[in-house]
């Protein structure tokens, strides 16, 4: 399919583009049994889909004759997620629409709300805004629906996502019954199905996403590493693809805050998105990556929500996705308009079941690769600066001079060794790695251990949770008894009739000795309870539970106890009532 049965203004504005075939979902929309009628349209984000919603309510907008229909209300609605992306949407409304005189009028957060309402009143055709600031429009009498055609919700599964519901059911509940509703998620949650089934009447399901799941043109890449060694991987991934834009994800501000603070110290021109950041600092952010003057990103889901940067080549999942859906969405800020991305997840090694389980349900074929090594950074180094110093250049009468003079005092060997030097100069150094083999995950299983509680001794108690053991009293009780701190108190297991913890064997002798002194000595509650040294340690709790049996005598049957709260073992029960 081509776009010839298209109005022609639209096809100079497209070619003007460099648009020569549709996309599939621009394909889709325009068959002839989607014309007229409402759409759940599932598409991958940088699949097209923007223009695509232009072109499939080109008979709402235009003329036969190809001009802009005449009209002082809105004639179509795009509601957008984010700010960034409804400022994207209107970009690219003004050159489809440019030429047919349609006028577009954007609506959103942070921006003068006055000049937007003059914008409405002039008679704008077009309306695209974020759910908040359309409803404050709407509920302040300047955005007038009564003329509507055509509502799109833009990614509604992110709008949902981040609580908009209540907004969009006000504006659709606005809007006239005869209007159409094209409705483009990438995913289709429950949630979005039955907002469509409120306000679709007889709706075209269309779905590209199969095609394009997981995104053909990035290539995903899972990089396992010690988890203390994620920040290290972050580092020597950045310099061993050395992107012209980087995004890196991270589940929180405070990990944002982290990981920028570091790149920046580590010399990386880096910006920071996140919720705490004003919409200032976010268009600044935004700006410097633009221009080049930053080329790393750390951000966290929702603030890098309808960010399109095009030349953004590289995605670092530095945590790790909460499911599959957050993975693509991340993951397509990348290879986008048929350019080539890569994708990698940093995964520490006791996640990478969770993270193989995760891609098998996204359908996604990740290549699980070690993370660059130093050796290997320098490798591509030396590969990029003589693509760079051999590819083809103009000089002018001062370099040629420059270089004359230098040539002069110096050898040509020097003069190229000085150049690398300058040029390495300027770059992050690597980071060493542990290496991916089984000793070196053993070995970080072993270390995982608190600092101090690498050589250990188990004590026991004689209750467990038949007594309704719990740390919260435990814990106060062994620092009475053996005159020690919390942080002096290792692991903790709690058994059906006993309870093991460890102690450092470098005091173990000390509490031991405080615990005969304060056993039965002062009175107090819990000096009663037993608690001794247990050379088997916790073993010797399960030899125990499978000899009492489960309690009460049920094994899986019959309704459990109600739990009647923490109540201590040795506290005396209450005196019972009179009748």
């Amino acid at each position: 399919m081509s776009f010839s049965q298209l109005p022609p203004i639209l096809g100079e504005a497209l070619a003007a583009r460099g648009y020569e075939q549709p996309t599939p979902v621009q394909a889709a929309v325009l068959e002839p049994k989607a014309a007229g009628r409402d759409l759940i349209v599932s598409a991958q984000t940088g699949s097209g889909k923007t223009v695509a919603f232009g072109l499939a309510m080109a008979p709402e907008l235009l003329t036969d004759g190809g001009e802009a229909a005449v009209s002082r209300a809105p004639r179509a609605l795009i509601i957008a997620p984010t700010r960034e992306l409804a400022l994207q949407v209107s970009r690219e409304f003004i050159w489809l629409y440019g030429k047919a005189g349609t006028r577009i009028a954007t609506c959103v957060g942070g921006m003068d709300a006055s000049k937007e309402r003059r914008a409405l009143a002039s008679g704008a055709q077009v309306v695209v805004g974020t759910p908040g600031r359309l409803r404050d429009h709407l509920e302040r009498g300047a955005l007038d629906l009564s003329a509507l055609r055509t509502v799109v919700l833009d990614e509604a599964d992110e709008m949902l996502d981040m609580g908009f519901r209540e907004e969009l059911e006000e504006i659709l509940d606005a809007t006239p019954e005869g209007r159409r509703t094209l409705l483009f998620s990438a995913t289709m949650p429950r949630p979005i199905v039955n907002l469509a089934k409120r306000y679709q009447r007889d709706a075209l399901r269309i779905s590209t996403a199969g095609d394009e799941r997981g995104h053909g043109d990035i290539a995903y890449q899972a990089v396992t590493v010690s988890p203390a060694e994620i920040e290290h991987a972050v580092v020597n991934l950045l310099r061993f693809h050395e992107a012209d834009t980087a995004m890196l994800f991270c589940a929180t501000r405070e990990s944002v805050r982290r990981l920028h603070a570091l790149l920046q110290e580590r010399g990386f021109a880096v910006v920071a998105l996140s919720g705490e950041h004003s919409q200032s600092e976010r268009n600044q952010a935004l700006q410097a990556l633009r221009d080049r003057r930053a080329r790393v990103c750390v951000a966290t889901d929702v603030a890098a929500r309808g960010i399109d940067l095009p030349t953004l080549s590289l995605v670092i999942h530095v945590e790790i996705p909460r499911d599959a859906e957050t993975l693509q969405h991340r993951s397509g800020r990348t290879g986008r308009a048929g350019k080539k991305g890569t994708a990698v997840l940093i995964v520490p090694y006791p996640r990478r079941r969770r993270v193989e389980g995760m891609l098998r349900g996204a359908r996604i074929e990740a290549e699980w690769i070690e993370a660059p090594t130093p050796e290997a950074i320098k490798a591509q180094d030396r590969q990029r600066l003589l693509d760079a110093l051999l590819a083809p250049a103009e000089f002018d009468e001062e370099d040629r001079a420059l270089a004359e003079r230098l040539m002069a005092e110096r050898s040509p060997e020097d003069i190229a060794a000085a150049l690398v030097r300058a040029h390495r100069a300027a770059l992050p150094q690597p980071e060493e790695l542990t290496a991916d083999t089984p000793e070196a995950r053993r070995r970080e299983q072993s270390e995982r251990h608190r600092p101090g509680f690498e050589d250990t001794v188990w004590f026991r108690m004689d209750i467990g949770s038949r007594h309704n053991a719990d740390p919260r009293w435990i814990l106060p009780l062994l620092c009475r008894r053996g005159h020690i701190t919390r942080n002096e108190i290792g692991a903790i297991r709690i058994g059906a009739n006993e309870t093991h913890f460890q102690i450092p064997r470098a005091i173990a002798g000390k509490f031991a000795s405080a615990l005969k002194r304060t056993a039965d000595g002062s009175g107090e509650e819990g000096d009663s309870v037993l608690i001794e040294p247990s050379p088997d340690g916790p073993r010797q709790t399960a030899r125990n539970n499978r000899k009492a049996g489960p309690p009460n005598g049920r094994f899986g049957k019959g309704p459990k106890p109600a739990f009647k709260g923490p109540r201590k073992p040795w506290a005396k029960k209450p005196p019972r009532k009179a009748d």
